[in-house]
């Protein structure tokens, strides 16, 4: 039984491995043209740019959210210490990601499509800024007692 244990555990790893995988492959795309955006010269290039992502711009965060997901039923020890460590760096990457939700939404009927423009790059760069922050701080270690529970601060 306890080499099903490890076995388990090391699946479940792979697959978490995955999902990140996937998640940084496939919407550091998305975010990557939403930055450019930001450098983009005129409104026919940019709607370029955003046509570009078309219908994959929303389904590459399911990545992120099954890795949470699985995160949380394989290890649950680890995602309440990991989330508990990141809660600034994760939330400001939420409000991002939903920043640039709702301005490439809202883009597609504006009249004046300027400001969400603007809201949809710096939602991009808000969320690569927080992930980096996010993996900056796992980087450094997260500081837990003898039972794994988290007793840094922010």
């Amino acid at each position: 039984m306890e080499n099903l244990e490890h076995f388990l555990a090391q699946v479940w790893f792979i697959i978490l491995a995955l999902f990140l995988f996937l998640y940084v492959m496939l919407d550091g795309f998305d975010l990557g043209v939403g930055i450019l955006s930001l450098t983009s010269s005129d409104e026919d290039r940019r709607s370029m740019l955003m046509t570009s992502l078309g219908n994959i711009w929303d389904a590459n965060e399911t990545w992120l959210v099954l890795m949470g997901c699985a995160l949380f039923g394989a290890f649950p020890l680890a995602y309440g210490t990991v989330l508990n460590a990141l809660y600034v760096p994760i939330f400001g990457m939420i409000f991002g990601l939903i920043f640039r939700a709702v301005a490439f939404e809202f883009r597609e009927y504006s009249t004046n499509k300027v400001f969400w423009n603007v809201a949809f790059g710096v939602g991009s760069f808000m969320a690569a800024l927080f992930q980096g922050f996010a993996l900056g701080s796992i980087l450094e270690g997260i500081a837990v007692d003898e039972a794994g529970h988290f007793i840094g601060g922010i």
